[in-house]
């Protein structure tokens, strides 16, 4: 407009106009007939993922809620050896993917998750894998709409925890922390909660510090509480992700980067309606491009 006609347009008025359609975005969104048919022919199995990040509003920093709906092909079954920073497997892209937000109660969110579960025919048929960090709120979202699932904790949150223990028993950077920090991912990856609570029965019968004693029961605490989402070598073979990687880069990306400038703070009606627009743009349906690392193939990558 500005090279051709001599016009500009003012960020007060794209603001307003993004305002203006939000609503109207949001009705098509939820209400589409061509949204559900995409997301149903799509290939590949169903994967929910949920989370939330903190943006600033005019009465305090509040929770926006963030859902993706995607489904994806199995990759190819790897080995826990496999999965590290220098032998870092790819995994087939997402062929369709539907997100959504909102600054809400967890009650009114659950009524959201389901809206689009019914919307997108999720549930009724095939394979459907849940993936989230450790927030309670998040799962039970997951078994009150979606009933028995593949419920996977984040891996990155799981190895998290562990670390953070390992600052507790063992000066950060020293050799001994950095076993810690070794040995116990391959525990984890290989076997769950399985040998990393025979290695906190010996540390609880050595250890004496109180500050690290109750390091160890809130460990204890978190892997019990997630004993049946730790089935890493399991997933690694059948080729599933096993990380939340698509709801985490989302709240850095999708939501982050828009919704958290510094100095900014929200009217709470008029956020919503953002995080409609910044949905809509992170969503992806009907997507089919080359990738150059297939040589012509038409398939789809990203990283776990």
């Amino acid at each position: 407009m500005k090279a051709w006609r001599g016009l500009e347009v003012s960020h007060e008025t794209i603001r307003m106009l993004c305002h203006q359609e939000a609503p109207k975005i949001k009705q098509f969104v939820e209400e589409s007939v061509e949204v559900s048919k995409d997301f149903i022919a799509a290939k590949g199995n169903v994967e929910i993922t949920i989370d939330a990040t903190k943006v600033n509003t005019l009465t305090g920093w509040r929770d926006m809620k963030i859902g993706i709906f995607s489904k994806r092909l199995l990759g190819e079954g790897v080995e826990i050896s496999y999965w590290d920073k220098r032998t870092r497997r790819m995994l087939p892209d997402v062929h369709a993917r539907v997100a959504f937000a909102s600054i809400e109660e967890k009650d009114l969110f659950q009524k959201r998750v389901n809206a689009f579960r019914s919307l997108l025919h999720v549930g009724s048929t095939g394979d459907i894998s849940a993936l989230g960090d450790g927030a309670e709120w998040i799962w039970n979202i997951i078994r009150e709409v979606f009933g028995g699932v593949r419920e996977c904790l984040d891996v990155y949150h799981a190895l998290k925890h562990l670390s953070g223990v390992g600052k507790v028993l063992y000066k950060e950077g020293s050799d001994d922390y950095k076993q810690w920090q070794e040995v116990t991912k391959w525990e984890l990856l290989e076997s769950g909660f399985d040998k990393i609570e025979k290695r906190l029965d010996t540390l609880e019968q050595k250890i004496q510090g109180k500050d690290e004693r109750e390091t160890l029961r809130k460990l204890r605490g978190y892997f019990e509480n997630h004993r049946e989402r730790l089935c890493y070598r399991e997933r690694l073979a059948q080729g599933r992700a096993i990380g939340s990687g698509q709801v985490e880069g989302a709240c850095k990306s999708m939501m982050g980067r828009r919704l958290k400038q510094t100095g900014a703070r929200w009217n709470g009606d008029r956020l919503n309606e953002m995080a409609v627009l910044c949905s809509v743009h992170d969503s992806d349906l009907g997507k089919n491009t080359e990738c150059k690392q297939c040589k012509g193939k038409k398939r789809l990558h990203t990283k776990l």
